[in-house]
């Protein structure tokens, strides 16, 4: 399954018409991720602050207009996967100055996530999201 515009994403929240199906949505988005290897599993990539296990990989590129960050992630949970794919979506690919200046909580906000998620999967979100702002101002300089 290609993976959908963050509009798409939007688009098929909309019609998915209650939190049970959106949540079985964001499981078959992690499940599409490609897993990552056990050597990229380290405590250099592990995030902090998260309930379940998770590890992101980042990787800076030139672009056109300066860096762009690309990320992989992995969980031993299917929903935190599904949320590293939906953080995927929106950021992975663009320029780090575009991350640094999206508010990624007011974005993911527009699908409903913070009503649905557990206090506990929301700071591990939150914990995520600032891992990969941190890249992205590393990239920046």
């Amino acid at each position: 399954m290609a993976e959908p515009t963050f509009a798409q994403l939007l688009d098929d929240f909309e019609f998915l018409d209650d939190w049970e199906e959106r949540y079985k949505y964001v499981i078959e988005l992690g499940r599409a991720l490609e897993p990552l290897d056990d050597a990229e599993r380290t405590a250099e990539t592990k995030v902090q602050g998260c309930a379940s296990q998770v590890w992101l990989v980042s990787n800076i590129e030139e672009g056109g207009s300066g860096p762009v960050l690309s990320f992989r992630g992995d969980s031993d949970a299917l929903i935190v996967k599904g949320l590293i794919a939906v953080l995927h979506i929106l950021l992975s690919g663009r320029s780090v100055r575009d991350i640094l200046e999206t508010d990624v909580q007011a974005e993911l906000g527009k699908l409903g996530l913070h009503e649905a998620l557990t206090p506990q999967r929301s700071n591990g979100l939150a914990a995520m999201i600032t891992r990969l702002k941190s890249d992205a101002a590393r990239a920046a300089g």
